[in-house]
């Protein structure tokens, strides 16, 4: 069995369903969740610029076959906010006609899905690891504002202009808002923010989403919102499952698409992955990132042949599944079935769903992604990161539709920054008081420093981006005390990696400095001696170089020196005596 889970995670907990109390658990919250999520389905669909229906499509398999395959047993998927706003910023421009567009979706689904599933399959489930926080944070928040000013158009009524950036259609909303305020619908959207806002308010654990989709429909029904005031409504929504359909391949047009795909791929798993790991250190239960990789891309390439569009898991259906006492991932499999039966049977009941509610859910599911106190926390801790997260927040915001490329830029400002403060690591002096065999920082201590063997210390990785401030601050050592150096020792302990650029900068520098009668010894190397051993810059050198103890090397110094006057005026007698 525990063979077989590897693979088929289900495995592990499908034998739980035995028990009455945790199917009873697990049922009421699917359809705690399934409530939440239809509403929510419909109107993420429409911000990645889908009929409704392929939201509930991509609400259906999709949600089970993460529930299975994947390592997180109270894991929601399915559509979530950014996710559909990358989709609909990255297809707008490729899209010639509605049917054009829902294929492309499905394609971008499946490109996402291979993605996924080939990072988890290969165990590179450590690549997530190049989208810092800082850079999250920063996207994050600036596409919630996106998310929500997209929805502006619905919330008043008007007409938002098609083609060019974001910030110029917001602006042309606000002004067409100004003018001419579809009144009705703007009621309508206050209506459902307040019932949102007040059911989370006084009573939490009821869905506040489903009462404002049911009152606000229930409404436009009575009323005749779509026919005596020309409000827009969701309209006929096809009833039945979604048919099984193999996407078209078009090569140019994935291609166009690789960047998002990826870029999709990992914001959507970050999103998952951040969720899972809370709940399962609340839960208790082992997490498993490359599984999870794993099922995320299997059902976005379900969700790809269900016609649906590009899923992940979401915080706010997750915290929902956690907080109604789901125990297994049996209650996504719930889940999924009541979205089959509402894709059956359910649907006519939506036709008069004001589009202002779908636009007031969105914004109020987003409003919490908003937060800036983490980017003023990162500027308390390092500056760089600080910057980093408001460089990714203004460039995304400014490049919008094209979100991908505030993100692409802001990893690359983060790995350059990473860079840059790597670039000059803590390199010190030692000396120790008299009397003491404990090696201090020389000038921090105002301590006397040995002209003829100096001890210096280098803490942090040796490698391309550093390895020529380590040589640079050696030779100025040598040119400092040129007429008495003779030896340096090198404190190896704080270095725990080197790459081949650090190796041959080593190598060049004991070359260099024995030229010019200056020999270099390395103490305390277990960090990084099986390297310098296969590369054979032992062997090269001479065993003779290298010390377990800092102290054995400065014996050995003074032992090859054989200046005992010299030896009893150095700061360091007391240790070789």
């Amino acid at each position: 069995m525990n063979r077989f889970a590897k693979f088929l995670p289900f495995l592990a907990w499908i034998n739980e369903l035995k028990n009455p109390e945790t199917l009873r658990a697990d049922f009421i919250a699917g359809l705690t969740v399934a409530l939440v999520l239809v509403p929510q389905s419909m109107a993420y669909a429409q911000l990645a610029g889908l009929p409704a229906q392929y939201g509930l499509y991509a609400s259906f398999l999709p949600v089970m076959i993460a529930a299975l395959m994947g390592s997180s047993r109270q894991l929601g998927t399915g559509p979530v906010a950014i996710v559909s706003l990358l989709t609909a910023a990255s297809l707008q421009s490729y899209a010639t006609n509605p049917d054009t567009y829902i294929a492309y979706a499905s394609l971008l689904a499946l490109m996402v899905g291979i993605f996924q599933f080939l990072l988890g399959a290969f165990k590179l489930g450590f690549i997530i690891n190049f989208l810092s926080h800082p850079v999250v944070v920063g996207f994050t928040n600036a596409a919630a504002i996106i998310i929500g000013a997209s929805q502006l158009d619905k919330i008043f009524g008007v007409v938002k202009p098609s083609g060019g950036q974001t910030y110029e259609q917001v602006w042309s909303v606000l002004v067409n808002a100004y003018d001419d305020t579809h009144l009705i619908t703007l009621a309508m959207s206050i209506l459902a923010f307040i019932i949102i806002i007040g059911v989370k308010q006084y009573t939490p654990k009821l869905p506040g989403i489903l009462f404002a989709v049911a009152i606000t429909t229930f409404l436009s029904w009575l009323l005749g919102f779509h026919e005596n005031y020309g409000g827009a409504i969701v309209g006929s929504i096809p009833e039945g499952l979604p048919t099984i359909v193999i996407p078209v391949i078009d090569i140019s047009i994935m291609s166009s698409l690789v960047v998002t795909a990826i870029t999709i791929g990992l914001i959507g798993f970050m999103e998952a992955i951040s969720i899972a790991k809370a709940m399962a250190a609340q839960t208790k239960q082992r997490l498993d990132a490359d599984q999870e990789l794993i099922g995320q891309g299997i059902s976005n390439v379900v969700s790809c042949l269900c016609q649906g569009y590009s899923v992940s898991g979401s915080f706010s259906r997750s915290a929902v599944n956690i907080s109604a006492g789901a125990i297994t991932g049996f209650s996504s499999v719930v889940t999924a079935i009541i979205v089959g039966i509402t894709l059956l049977w359910l649907t006519p009941l939506l036709f008069h769903l004001p589009q202002a509610t779908l636009a007031a859910v969105i914004i109020m599911a987003v409003y919490n992604l908003i937060k800036f106190q983490p980017i003023r926390h990162a500027w308390k801790v390092e500056k760089h990161d600080a910057i980093v997260s408001v460089t990714a927040f203004v460039l995304t915001l400014i490049f919008a539709p094209h979100l991908e490329n505030g993100i692409v830029i802001g990893v690359i400002l983060s790995l350059g920054l990473f860079l840059f403060r790597t670039m000059e690591p803590r390199f010190v002096e030692l000396s120790a008081h008299d009397g003491s065999n404990m090696f201090v920082n020389a000038l921090d201590n105002d301590l006397g420093r040995c002209e003829v063997v100096s001890i210096v210390k280098y803490s942090g990785s040796l490698y391309f981006a550093n390895a020529g401030y380590f040589e640079d601050r050696i030779l100025r050592l040598i040119a400092e005390k040129q007429e008495y150096l003779k030896y340096i020792i090198v404190d190896m302990a704080g270095i725990n990696q080197i790459d081949a650029s650090g190796e041959e900068t080593l190598s060049g520098l004991v070359e260099r400095s024995s030229a010019n009668g200056v020999e270099i010894l390395f103490a305390r190397m277990e960090g990084i001696e099986r390297v310098l051993k296969r590369s054979g810059f032992v062997a090269k050198f001479g065993e003779n170089r290298f010390y377990e103890r800092r102290t054995d090397a400065l014996r050995h110094a003074w032992k090859e020196l054989g200046d005992e006057e010299a030896a009893s005026k150095s700061p360091l007698k007391h240790l070789i005596s």
